[in-house]
């Protein structure tokens, strides 16, 4: 990453660094994506089943992992502020937690995963897809946790593209085991959905693989060494990466997981508006990709100008994030409007479940303004290294305000299901105000304190 003295620049080395982050993002949710797509078309169940054990996945992993992220903002401070030396302590410690996390998160799997599907009023056929499918993808828990601290190092370096091309290398072999392992080819047994989890665990140690190889041999990032030498476990350190990681994962898991809420709250319906439901919030997810992507630049490029204690320069990139997820926003809204019918095809070829799926994609249309805000000042918000309110504002928006809106809403109205959305809706447009206020005004005390960690 360099100085940049301009608008013009600036925008150029945004895009530089968001472009390869943006299809990183969207080749990582493809494999999500095809799961869930791949297994609607070899039955309902199968398309509801993983559904269900997606949502709850991707809760559980964006949430988690989410805590790992704290080694971009850590490792491009350091970068910016010239402490190149302490890059490699930080990164070995952050793969040795990541280790102990995915322990965890199979421990509470085995533990607490039959007690919550068993809460939901699902059809035994959909249960044991949905358990089957996560089993699957358990098996590739502690690589994906690993790979995704190698890879906010490569990005901390401003490397966006070489995590774009791990990424992309990997995905079409997701999809042909997806096809081998769902539909029983090349002399395989039918899996169906289950089949989807265990194509992804192959790919999860995949990309693990390569991203090893490439940080331990491919300049710049074998000049920092990670494996030359060994590092003791510190619980020290560990604290320090907490301390900015769990707020990040947990401001992540609010928004994740009120979508797993939902799924758990809805399985009163039936199962094609549950398919119907998933299928929508899949498309919407794959989406957010957007705005998620402009995040995780906006944290590498403020981390480094802060840092470097450019802070009128931290606060330029800040707001040309934004603007350029709102205008991101008006673009992919047109896009679900016009082919909402399209895109339900590409999940199903049942009729009920097809036309519920596109009057459920009109419901996305709005998500899409207010992510476009929210989840670039976050990560911006992140770049400032100011995690701890944030998550405090996920939680009230999506958890105290959008949540219970919604149950309201499909409980004691006509509403329904619809019901949900409405109030998944404002829970992201109160959030995307709200974080609003707090960037402005970490800003203006940035300018004051410009010492302040």
């Amino acid at each position: 990453m360099d100085q940049t003295y301009s608008k013009k620049e600036k925008s150029k080395q945004l895009l530089h660094i968001l472009i390869p982050i943006l299809i990183t993002q969207f080749g990582m949710f493809s494999m999500n994506f095809f799961d869930t797509m791949m297994s609607g078309r070899f039955s309902p169940n199968d398309l509801a089943g993983v559904a269900i054990g997606s949502s709850i996945w991707v809760a559980v992993f964006s949430g988690l992992s989410g805590i790992l992220l704290a080694v971009t903002p850590i490792v491009s401070q350091l970068i910016g502020g010239k402490k190149e030396n302490d890059v490699a302590y930080n990164v070995i410690q952050a793969i040795y937690l990541s280790f102990l996390i995915g322990i965890a998160v199979i421990i509470s799997g085995i533990l607490f995963l039959d007690p919550l599907l068993n809460v939901m009023s699902l059809e035994s056929e959909v249960r044991r897809i949905a358990t089957d499918y996560l089993t699957a993808l358990s098996f590739g828990i502690l690589p994906l946790f690993v790979y995704n601290v190698l890879r906010s190092f490569i990005d901390a370096l401003g490397k966006t593209r070489v995590s774009m091309f791990i990424t992309l290398s990997a995905l079409p072999i997701n999809v042909f085991f997806n096809y081998v392992l769902i539909f029983g080819k090349l002399g395989l047994p039918k899996l169906g959905g289950v089949g989807a989890g265990y194509a992804s665990t192959i790919t999860y140690w995949l990309i693990m693989g390569i991203a090893l190889f490439v940080t331990a041999k491919q300049h710049p990032f074998s000049s920092y060494r990670l494996f030359k030498s060994f590092h003791r476990l510190s619980i020290k350190k560990w604290k320090e990466i907490l301390i900015i990681g769990v707020p990040i994962g947990f401001s992540i898991f609010f928004e994740t997981s009120i979508f797993s809420a939902v799924t758990l709250l809805m399985s009163v319906f039936d199962t094609i508006t549950i398919a119907s439901y998933q299928a929508a919030v899949n498309f919407a997810s794959f989406l957010y990709m957007v705005p998620l992507s402009i995040s995780m630049a906006l944290t590498i490029l403020v981390g480094f100008e802060v840092g470097a204690g450019r802070l009128k320069d931290a606060k330029v990139y800040s707001w040309l994030g934004v603007s350029m997820g709102v205008m991101m926003a008006i673009l992919c809204g047109l896009i679900l409007l016009i082919f909402r019918f399209e895109i339900a095809s590409l999940y199903t070829t049942d009729a009920k479940v097809l036309e519920l799926t596109a009057h459920f994609l009109l419901f996305a249309l709005f998500f899409q303004l207010s992510d476009a805000i929210q989840a670039p000042i976050q990560g911006a918000l992140r770049g400032y290294k100011d995690v701890n309110m944030t998550l405090m504002m996920s939680f009230i928006s999506y958890w105290v305000i959008g949540l219970p809106v919604g149950y309201c809403l499909a409980t004691f109205t006509s509403l329904g299901p619809v019901g949900y959305w409405i109030g998944l809706i404002s829970g992201l447009a109160i959030g995307a105000l709200t974080l609003s206020m707090r960037l402005i005004y970490i800003q203006k005390r940035k300018f004051k304190h410009p010492l302040e960690v």
